[in-house]
């Protein structure tokens, strides 16, 4: 794919620099990032979605998926009972879906990018999308959404005043992105700073969508020689596991990767 080519930083204090640029908003006179991260393990990943590494005839499997979800789930965690309700609530827990979680801290990215230690002699990325500038490309019934509410993003209730269901939306000819804050389902969601975004038909990837827009993009490469330093101060500063999927298997998690000796790394291929 010819991508706008990647930065790659030399030090933590250039990471951080490149991570928190063009974040300030001279409107409001504050640090306001236009940007959503995404944190990767491998800097060769692409922006697949769930529903797309699944294979086969995904695009076809996508309704099935969801209305099997719905017929077979418990419902307390269901409030509205939208289907971008049931899609983020199947997306939370592990369905294939056409939704990418993306997150508005940085360093919360940068976490995903470094929690697993047996990639570290690989070079992982940040993926930096400005979701702010979405909107242009959206159609008037959802952009105008987004004008009436003051909003950069969408809700569940937001959605479905546009379209009742995903297979509408679907139906629409446009080729375009949706940013989409999921309901707090749990403290997981809320500790992450979560948002999803999702295209409007299940076939098409992002990064393809982006090829042509370099401004909407930036990508970090995070140089596998850094890994270990990132991964120890995101830790100090409580950016890990325990925090961010609360819970015994969040906790366990970080205690074994916080206590996995550096001399286990992974070898070079």
């Amino acid at each position: 794919m010819d991508l706008k080519e990647a930065l790659t930083p030399s030090s933590w204090l250039e990471l951080q620099e490149l991570l928190f640029q063009d974040a300030f908003n001279d409107r409001l006179g504050r640090v306001r990032s236009p940007f959503i991260y995404r944190g990767l393990s491998q800097f060769e990943y692409r922006l697949k979605t769930s529903l797309t590494r699944l294979g086969g005839p995904y695009e076809k499997l996508e309704f099935h998926l969801l209305r099997n979800f719905k017929k077979y789930a418990h419902r307390p965690d269901i409030v509205n009972n939208t289907d971008w309700d049931w899609l983020a609530l199947a997306q939370h827990h592990g369905l294939p879906t056409r939704l990418l979680d993306w997150t508005y801290s940085p360093l919360v990215a940068l976490h995903f990018a470094t929690a697993d230690i047996t990639q570290f002699n690989r070079d992982g990325v940040i993926w930096a999308l400005n979701y702010e500038e979405l909107k242009n490309y959206l159609p008037d019934n959802l952009r105008n959404q987004l004008r009436l509410v003051g909003s950069n993003s969408f809700t569940t209730e937001m959605l479905n005043e546009a379209y009742n269901n995903i297979t509408e939306l679907t139906s629409q000819t446009d080729e375009f992105v949706v940013p989409f804050e999921p309901p707090s389902l749990d403290s997981r969601i809320v500790n992450q700073y979560a948002i999803f975004t999702f295209m409007s038909h299940p076939g098409l990837m992002l990064d393809d969508w982006l090829l042509n827009k370099p401004e909407m993009y930036f990508r970090i490469r995070i140089p596998s020689e850094l890994k270990w330093e990132i991964r120890d101060k995101l830790d100090q500063v409580n950016i890990n596991e325990r925090v961010l999927f609360p819970g015994y298997e969040g906790l366990s998690k970080w205690l074994k990767r916080h206590y996995s000796p550096k001399v286990n790394r992974a070898e070079p291929e």
